[in-house]
């Protein structure tokens, strides 16, 4: 299996998480400023992994 297509697939769990900890709130508190915090960390690092498959299968 080529490296862009193993990227591309990690970007999209990292995609998945960040999805699943955003959504991940409290009833009463709503969400937390690291909960936030880390959801973009991940949506980041998922851009940039894809970015990065997709390159690297061009």
């Amino acid at each position: 299996m080529p490296l862009g297509s193993v990227l591309i697939a990690l970007g999209l769990f990292l995609l998945g998480g960040s999805y699943s900890i955003f959504r991940a709130d409290h009833d009463v508190k709503g969400r937390t400023g690291a909960q936030v915090g880390f959801a973009v960390v991940l949506l980041l690092a998922g851009l940039l992994a894809i970015g990065g498959g997709v390159l690297r299968l061009i």
